[in-house]
């Protein structure tokens, strides 16, 4: 181990102080469940935004992209639109502010908002259950596996052995370290709910922000006395059909065998089906996860949209500092890395932590540690709320014991949180490694999601029976499509998305439309541009008043300022650690543009708080996203 005692003060340091945070908001977390689950919906939306772009730093994806980067240098910038990770910007411009504005806990009971109650309502918020229950587990289990592998090169097994009373095989090293610091996220997670969640985020982007800002200053300063020896297409974000170009042929001839494995050769249809799919999946909205619990606790829909936006702010160029940071350091030094993977190949998933074994240094590797360990935590804690308000509001209080005391709820939280810890460490046995987790979740499972996710928000005669047809045609399929198909899981996503989207169609017209009540209360006050006309007529029947929404041109075109900018916030650290200065102008100059533009047509027009959400009547003319 390469750990000093400054390292290890400042790691101890570090959970000393977010348990501290758990105890300390605990007695606020039993007052109610909307305290526990959204933290009674009083927090401000720059610390929720902190928290959410804290959550997204987490230890396995930052080692994902760092691999990215790695081997694909500059265009490794687009392969996160496979989460989408430019759903924020639809987020932010007006999907964040329509979902606050139902005023609930969960995306299961917000089928009630859309689907009314009653019988035909139940299967469609059973099925939102499982599919939430789906990914949080998956994405606990991804975390899990995760860690694992970043600590155990940082703490070789052959250091604790000794002290451990049984053995464990090489391949289980990781998922023993993972467990062992999964039980003190659950502690502190199940304390306090979703507010010590978010105060203990903020601190570790703090840590992060830090520990970022030192690599990259490190790399820069590597750079100065030495050059990268990589192919001239690594530093262009530019691409054609293919990557023949990328050629690492007598360089690191290895990464030549990661592009054919990982699918991405043909680069120009990966990219067309990557668009395809995160521009649906991004119009569908949040999935049921720790996003979505994020945007439920802001105080009002105008806070949702501002916090969205902030995400991608306070995020991206931090995280980006810190992925081409180490990234730069492994090219310039990677002859002095073990990278040796299982079967005598590289093991890419490897390079940030022998990167941060390698290069930080004393006290700097304890903060970027500590960071880390936090990102995990703060993703964990998040999904585990997640997973516990699906548990306990839409299972335990909705169907077993609709009165229970504030008591009984705060046990019921503590319970089911260790029973789904439990259950995403048993799923992450049964997990490859990181990528397979990962792959599975955005391509395969997410997948089956879209098609009823998006047809619920712009579509009136989509009911209860047509969601739940949808949803379970597209989540059987991904879930047996892996192991029927060989190579990325992106190239089956048509095929998924036609027999989902058959499935929502057929379920739709099987059962009548929800009934004109439910619909009228949904438009008032979610107020979704789309296909709502006979619903349009029977509100202004009611209320001649009432106007519309027609902000989908203006929502379509702030879309794309505001992707084309959070790219610029992408690129602009990666050409700064790369001394890309011409470039770096450049994307600058275009980011100040498109703040400006979206000055204009988007924060002037944010809705005032609680401007029709209502009755839809007005006091003056605002902009309703």
């Amino acid at each position: 181990m390469k750990l000093s005692l400054i390292d290890i003060g400042i790691i101890l340091s570090y959970l000393i102080a977010v348990a501290a945070i758990g105890l300390v908001l605990q007695k606020r977390a039993k007052a109610d469940k909307q305290a526990y689950m959204l933290g009674g919906n009083t927090l401000p939306w720059y610390a929720l935004g902190l928290s959410n772009a804290s959550g997204m730093f987490d230890i396995s994806g930052t080692m994902w992209m760092v691999m990215l980067a790695f081997v694909y240098g500059l265009k490794s910038v687009w392969i996160p639109w496979l989460w989408p990770s430019f759903n924020q910007v639809f987020l932010m411009m007006f999907l964040a502010a329509w979902l606050r504005r139902s005023n609930v806990t969960t995306g299961a009971e917000w089928m009630l908002t859309r689907f009314g109650r009653g019988r035909d309502v139940n299967r469609p918020h059973t099925i939102v259950v499982v599919f939430a229950l789906l990914s949080c587990l998956g994405f606990l289990a991804y975390g899990f596996i995760g860690l694992g592998k970043f600590v155990e090169i940082f703490v070789p097994w052959s250091a604790v052995q000794p002290y451990i009373p049984f053995a464990i095989a090489a391949e289980y090293v990781p998922h023993f370290y993972g467990l062992v610091l999964t039980s003190f996220a659950v502690f502190y997670s199940i304390l306090g709910g979703m507010a010590s969640i978010v105060w203990a985020d903020v601190l570790q982007y703090a840590i992060m922000t830090v520990a970022a800002v030192i690599i990259a200053v490190l790399a820069i300063n590597n750079l100065d006395t030495s050059t990268l020896n990589v192919p001239e297409a690594w530093k262009t974000p530019f691409f054609g059909a293919t990557l023949q170009d990328l050629d690492w042929t007598g360089i690191i001839d290895g990464v030549n065998a990661k592009i054919q494995e990982d699918g991405f050769s043909l680069f120009g249809i990966f990219f067309s089906l990557m668009v395809f799919k995160g521009v649906l999946a991004s119009l569908a909205g949040p999935t049921p996860n720790y996003d979505m619990q994020k945007i439920l606790s802001t105080r009002t829909p105008q806070d949702a949209a501002k916090m969205s936006a902030f995400v991608s702010i306070v995020l991206i160029p931090t995280r980006y500092l810190m992925i081409i940071g180490f990234t730069v350091l492994a090219l310039l030094n990677y002859n002095q890395l073990d990278l040796s993977g299982a079967g005598g190949g590289i093991d890419f998933e490897k390079i940030l932590p022998a990167a941060i074994q390698s290069f930080a240094p004393t006290g700097v590797m304890g903060l970027i540690l500590a960071g880390l360990l936090a990102a995990f935590i703060g993703t964990f804690a998040g999904t585990l709320n997640a997973a516990q308000a699906y548990v306990v509001n839409d299972i335990y209080l909705k169907y077993i014991n609709p009165g229970a005391s504030n008591r009984t709820v705060s046990r019921m939280n503590y319970a089911t949180g260790i029973v789904v810890v439990l259950l995403s460490v048993v799923l992450g046995f049964f997990a490859k490694d990181v990528n397979s987790l990962l792959q599975w979740i955005v391509a395969g499972l997410y997948g089956g999601y879209i098609s009823a996710n998006v047809l619920k928000w712009y579509w009136w005669r989509f009911n209860g029976s047509g969601f739940f047809w949808g949803m379970l045609s597209g989540i059987v399929p991904a879930l047996i499509f892996p192991y029927l198909f060989d190579g990325l899981d992106l190239y089956y996503f048509p095929l998924l998305l036609i027999i989902s989207l058959a499935g929502s169609i057929i379920g739709t017209y099987m059962a009548p439309p929800t009934d004109e009540e439910t619909l009228k209360h949904f438009y008032r006050t979610v107020r979704p541009w789309g296909f709502w006309k006979p619903v349009d007529a029977l509100v202004k029947a009611e209320d001649p008043d009432f106007r519309e929404n027609r902000d989908f041109w203006l929502n379509m075109f702030n879309v794309v300022v505001g992707v084309v900018g959070q790219m610029c916030l992408t690129l602009a650290p990666l050409y700064l650690v790369l001394g890309m200065h011409s470039e770096l102008l450049v994307v600058l100059v275009i980011l100040l543009l498109a703040g400006l533009v979206l000055k204009k047509t988007w924060w002037d027009r944010l809705p005032e708080e609680g401007a029709g959400l209502a009755t839809g009547r007005k006091k003056k003319l605002v902009s309703y996203r």
